[in-house]
């Protein structure tokens, strides 16, 4: 009877996990998505798109989104900064045109400015972060 109580512990306690665990194709730590959502919000509130103006604005957002992702990612490949900046800087100019046609000129700059303020939360969020780890009091070592 014991052993009987145990094995279905055992099971019970490892079904439980695998249903924990998310489905395929769902947002993995590390992946990004949490932050991308964040930045979603954030741009949201600070330009208080009409309906009218979300459904022009947020589809050029993604294509846009998409073209900084790959300049990131050459980036990683050929480590060249300067080359990096070009890119991202070029991917703007190209963009601006098609964000004008869908906000106002006025919103397409609060656009590109609450993009960089975003960056800007994170970085010091970050580093926030790293120095309260730093900082936190180390578990002393058992006897």
């Amino acid at each position: 009877m014991k052993t009987l109580f145990i094995i279905c512990s055992i099971f019970s306690t490892l079904t439980l996990r695998a249903w924990a665990q998310d489905p395929a194709g769902e947002s993995q730590p590390g992946d990004g998505s949490r932050l991308e959502a964040l930045k979603i919000a954030y741009i949201t509130k600070k330009l208080d798109l009409t309906s009218e103006e979300a459904q022009r604005f947020w589809p050029i957002y993604n294509s846009y989104m998409k073209e900084i992702r790959s300049a990131r990612q050459s980036y990683q490949v050929d480590k060249d900064e300067i080359k990096l900046e070009e890119n991202v800087l070029a991917v703007r100019k190209k963009y601006s045109g098609d964000f004008n046609k869908a906000l106002s000129p006025s919103k397409v700059n609060l656009f590109f400015r609450s993009e960089k303020e975003f960056g800007a939360f994170v970085q010091k969020e970050l580093r926030e972060r790293r120095q309260q780890q730093r900082m936190a009091p180390r578990r002393p070592l058992l006897r």
